[in-house]
């Protein structure tokens, strides 16, 4: 199998598991760290996290297109005003029956996919976790009656370390990974995304990171994929850019909308957005990223 064949095939079985070597921090420990103090909120971001190890090992994509891409990734780290105290992310790259939290002090890294060369299995992000942050997520999902989990020793997949390598390369943010829950239902995770909104105004960055288009299959046939995308991309953006209850209300309802199953055959890489809407409130969309990734368009969302 080659690299490119690798990507584009989907394939996510094998992994390789390595400890990072620093920092020597205590990663629940948010001492030293500058606390948000203004009281200004955090906003919550969705992001595309491209396909595989990409920016780090060469997969023959468009330089261009992923330039553009890795330029964006870099540049959310500008969207909160003052410093996150601790980032919250939801990969698409990771479901449990009930929504589950790592609780890792020092997340290992965890590569989930297979085929590509050495390189790809020696990438590192050794942020600090949080196991504090963590048992606040449970506590906040509990009190909204969600049964959680938690898991000591899962560690970051390429959902989170691939995209959050170029956001904050210095890995000296305390990150906790929250899971999707089984059954992937939209009214689920947009009620999971508003039980955790309180942890906006506690310095807390959420982040979604998944894809706005994802089938493998097509992405091998960008003609044929293209006008998939463009139509389903049109509507996610209408939808996204809409009133709190009307954008709920499409989310909820996204399998109606144009092409919605040609763009998502496994709706995993659509669902962190309903996270992020849902910690969104009353906040308006805003489209922040819109350009092809693999030659078809995808998007990315901010609000607040």
């Amino acid at each position: 199998m080659t690299r490119r064949t690798a990507i584009l095939a989907g394939v996510a079985g094998a992994t390789v598991a390595a400890l990072p070597s620093e920092p020597e921090a205590e990663a629940g420990d948010l001492r030293g760290r500058k606390a948000t103090g203004s009281g200004q909120r955090m906003p919550v971001v969705y992001v595309p996290h491209g396909g595989g190890p990409w920016p780090f090992v060469d997969l023959g994509f468009d330089k261009a297109e992923m330039d553009e891409l890795a330029a964006y990734l870099r540049h959310v780290r500008t969207l909160p005003k003052t410093p996150p105290k601790a980032l919250l992310v939801v990969s698409a790259h990771w479901e449990e029956a009930v929504p589950t939290v790592m609780t890792a002090a020092r997340p290992p890294m965890l590569y989930d996919y297979y085929g590509f060369p050495p390189d790809a299995y020696q990438i590192t992000w050794p942020a600090p976790g949080n196991p504090t942050l963590a048992a606040r997520v449970q506590k906040l999902l509990e009190g909204a009656g969600f049964k959680t989990g938690a898991d000591g020793k899962r560690g970051y997949d390429h959902g989170t370390f691939v995209p959050l390598k170029l956001t904050y390369p210095d890995a000296d943010v305390p990150t906790v990974q929250l899971s999707l829950k089984a059954g992937l239902r939209p009214e689920e995770h947009l009620a999971m995304g508003r039980a955790l909104a309180p942890l906006r105004d506690e310095g807390v960055f959420i982040i979604g990171s998944g894809m706005s288009f994802h089938n493998m299959r097509t992405f091998r046939d960008p003609v044929r994929a293209r006008p998939v995308a463009e139509t389903f991309d049109k509507w996610l953006r209408e939808a996204t850019t809409a009133g709190a209850a009307e954008r709920d209300r499409r989310l909820t309802a996204w399998a109606a909308a144009p092409a919605a199953r040609d763009a998502h055959p496994r709706e995993e890489h659509l669902l962190p957005l309903m996270v992020i809407a849902g910690a969104a409130g009353d906040d308006v969309g805003k489209i922040d990223f819109a350009s092809n990734v693999m030659g078809v368009p995808v998007s990315g969302y901010h609000f607040g």
